[in-house]
């Protein structure tokens, strides 16, 4: 892995998305092999398991995994990132 792509992986976002479509951000970073903490708690319940159902979908589809981190709030990474929740 060069220096760049190295550099890349290591990012973390958190995204606190309005809506459904602005999903689509967490899924992009994911393939962009960047880590999402994804906060959906300022969301009301329905809307806020509508975009968790987008969100996981469309990192299932990218081979990227998700990990529940509390109540509304999920944690995706690129396939090959080691997590360990304790």
């Amino acid at each position: 892995m060069n220096q760049s792509t190295r550099k890349q992986s290591q990012e973390m976002l958190v995204i606190r998305p309005q809506g459904v479509a602005e999903g689509i951000q967490a899924v992009l970073a994911v393939r962009s092999q960047k880590t999402v903490v994804l906060d959906l708690t300022s969301m009301d319940k329905a809307l806020a398991q509508r975009t968790a159902d987008f969100v996981s979908g469309g990192i299932t589809a990218i081979d990227g995994l998700e990990h529940r981190l509390g109540d509304h709030v999920f944690l995706f990474t690129p396939a090959g990132v080691q997590v360990s929740l304790k």
